[in-house]
């Protein structure tokens, strides 16, 4: 995985409560082993009409959110089944951080064992950031070390992490990652006991 201690960017709005698994990555497409190449079908139902045609209206094919890093998103965001795909598909797609003000707790841990960021936010601060999104493109710095979302109109928020996961995601690691940090202590208990 790939560590960050800062992220800038600009950040797209789905102005949508309890965003389930299978809107973010559709069942039909969960038949393929790697992790990625999902980016392509992300919120797919949404972002396409019939035959796969743009739907220009979805704000992930709008011209001004093009690039964008970090989703900004409603309550219960991830619920439904515990698809590992879907963090996936949002970080093939480009995603590195997602803000909202709750997650559902397999898929926010998904997320933080594949190198997104989901930030948990107050209710209004989230809010905000949805209302500002809709007037125009959104530039947001994300301060993982100091656990912090700001812009540059004045916006300020702290958010939670745990000292594990802000360790794992400024390093890269997963937990393969950490395993292999004990090599020298693995194999020296496998020879003191003969293993």
């Amino acid at each position: 995985m790939t560590g960050f201690q800062e992220l800038g960017g600009k950040a797209v709005v789905l102005d949508r409560a309890n965003v389930d698994t299978d809107q973010i990555i559709p069942k039909q497409f969960l038949k393929r082993i790697e992790k990625t190449g999902f980016g392509k079908f992300l919120f797919y139902d949404w972002r396409y009409k019939a035959e796969g045609v743009p739907n220009e209206e979805f704000v992930l094919n709008k011209p001004e959110n093009q690039g964008a890093t970090i989703l900004i998103a409603n309550e219960n965001f991830g619920c439904g089944s515990s698809r590992e795909h879907a963090p996936w598909a949002l970080l093939d797609y480009g995603f590195k951080a997602v803000i909202a003000p709750s997650f559902a707790d397999i898929f926010k841990q998904n997320c933080l064992k594949n190198g997104i960021l989901p930030i948990v936010l107050q209710e209004e601060e989230v809010k905000l950031l949805i209302a500002k999104g809709k007037e125009k493109a959104v530039i947001l710095h994300i301060d993982l070390v100091e656990q912090k979302v700001t812009d540059h109109e004045g916006f300020k928020a702290t958010f939670p992490i745990s000292d594990y996961w802000k360790t794992m995601l400024v390093n890269g690691w997963d937990e393969i990652e950490i395993t292999l940090q004990l090599d020298a202590k693995i194999l020296a208990y496998e020879q003191a006991n003969n293993l």
